[in-house]
């Protein structure tokens, strides 16, 4: 089990019924990115990652 797993079972556990809309994600990211400039980069993968999932090679993209 990877560290983040943790932090990904928190938050099903705790909001999994919720319901939220991009624009909320897209907003809590950039107050997270704010609070916490050193993680900027993995924040902008993530999103990016995100926005492309519908492309064909989304999973396979290792930049």
């Amino acid at each position: 089990m990877y560290f983040t797993d943790r932090g990904i079972e928190e938050l099903a556990g705790r909001r999994g019924e919720e319901e939220v809309t991009l624009a909320w994600l897209a907003d809590q990211l950039r107050v997270f990115v704010d609070l916490n400039p050193e993680f900027e980069t993995p924040v902008e993968r993530l999103a990016t990652w995100l926005a492309r999932l519908d492309d064909d090679d989304a999973l396979d993209d290792e930049d």
